[in-house]
């Protein structure tokens, strides 16, 4: 059995490599230590049976990482990893099988595994079974399942209405996520450039990001937010690394961080 760990913080993928190990001792274990990591792994790597995901890689979103998983291994199953209970939710919208909390608990694991695997036991409806938090109270599990809650509605409307809300000077726009090409900041909020005109809303790039990080879109600078279905061109930019062309947009040069350029070109698949 392939299983990869995949986890930007050595002692956790450490932790949770060997509890893996505990219910399955022969099975061949890959880690990697970042998304651009896992990346290349992924392009090595024939097949693999269970992936274990952390949800904040550092230099990718978990959520990014587990879309590009599914597509190339759609036999694969797939695990989140992370110390926030709310992203139970995000498992759950995207159709993840599992998730585990950390720090790992041992009887956890074991289960996530076995069901994994096919020992374990599914409710009748096939429903992901909810892990139990023991040393939280009451009222940390509300909120947490409040704001788990809030955002899988919000990322379900961008799913079936194929459109993204943002937040303008007059009111909250819907802007068709498959025509936008990339976003910048300016100011206190940012100016999203779609394929007809472009508009100023006033919200983060980096919450933006977050919201379209399962449909193809990468931050390759601090100020630029890119839809990758749209890049016309990789070049060498006026300064000494690395810039975008953007199809409808080929007069502005977009640098790509020199921190975001391996991870860049392992998703455009170049070598």
């Amino acid at each position: 059995m392939k299983i990869a760990v995949i986890d930007d913080e050595r002692p956790a993928r450490k932790m949770l490599i060997r509890r893996v190990k505990e219910v399955l001792p022969d099975c061949e274990i890959t880690e990697a230590e970042s998304g651009a990591d896992a990346l290349k792994m992924f392009n090595e790597s024939d097949s693999f049976d269970l992936i274990f995901v952390d949800m904040d890689l550092g230099d990718m979103e978990g959520t990014t990482l587990a879309a590009t998983a599914k597509r190339l291994f759609p036999g694969a199953k797939i695990v989140f990893a992370t110390a926030y209970s709310q992203y139970a939710a995000k498992a759950y919208e995207m159709e993840i099988d599992d998730y585990i909390l950390k720090p790992f608990d041992p009887e956890r694991v074991h289960h996530v595994v076995k069901k994994c695997i096919g020992e374990g036991k599914r409710d009748p409806a096939g429903k992901m079974e909810e892990q139990e938090e023991k040393t939280e109270p009451a009222a940390a599990e509300k909120q947490g399942a409040e704001q788990g809650n809030a955002g899988v509605e919000e990322r379900r409307e961008a799913t079936v209405f194929g459109k993204i809300p943002v937040t303008a000077s007059r009111g909250i726009l819907f802007l068709e996520i498959a025509q936008i090409v990339y976003a910048e900041t300016d100011g206190h909020g940012c100016v999203v450039h779609t394929t007809s005109r472009s508009y100023e809303v006033n919200q983060l790039l980096g919450e933006l990001e977050k919201k379209l990080a399962d449909f193809g879109f990468f931050r390759i600078h601090k100020s630029y937010l890119i839809n990758l279905s749209f890049i016309s061109e990789l070049f060498a930019g006026s300064g000494n690394g690395l810039s975008v062309h953007m199809k409808g947009y080929e007069s502005r040069e977009l640098p790509v961080g020199r921190e975001k350029l391996k991870t860049l070109k392992q998703l455009l698949k170049i070598s």
